[in-house]
């Protein structure tokens, strides 16, 4: 495991203070999932800014990943992933109906979900790790 250095712009502290309390530690814990994922990953540095307004979190060789609740749908929050990347569809392709998906865009959470926290911080990992591994078939989640 490395050490990650978190380049944190401070909007976003900003940011996780203004969500309703319930809401906030499910973002925090979507973060520690990311940061811990980017520890095992063995990425040195994470920048974490804001982006369209949101959390957003981003290594090297990785592709965007992104985190929001919005108050015209209160009872759920996502985490985003690139439209244009093949991460949501491979997601959906291995894990199924583990998680509710926005198109090709996010996976979503319900705020009573029990998230699965393994799967999920595999899906983080390939976002973190997309441009090493989007020549791979299935983002090199199954040997095929």
């Amino acid at each position: 495991m490395t050490q990650v250095i978190l380049q944190s712009n401070p909007s976003v502290e900003l940011k996780f203070k203004g969500y309703p309390k319930e809401i906030k530690s499910k973002l925090d814990y979507l973060r520690n999932l990311i940061l811990e994922v980017a520890s095992e990953s063995n990425i040195e540095e994470l920048e974490e800014t804001l982006k369209w307004g949101e959390p957003s979190y981003l290594a090297k060789k990785g592709s965007t990943l992104r985190m929001d609740w919005k108050t015209k749908t209160p009872n759920q929050y996502a985490m985003y992933f690139k439209c244009t990347s093949k991460l949501i569809e491979t997601i959906r392709k291995v894990y199924g109906d583990t998680f509710k998906y926005e198109k090709n865009r996010a996976i979503l959470f319900s705020l009573e979900d029990k998230v699965p926290k393994e799967e999920l911080k595999e899906c983080i990992r390939l976002a973190l790790n997309y441009h090493s591994l989007k020549h791979l078939p299935l983002l090199g989640l199954l040997n095929e």
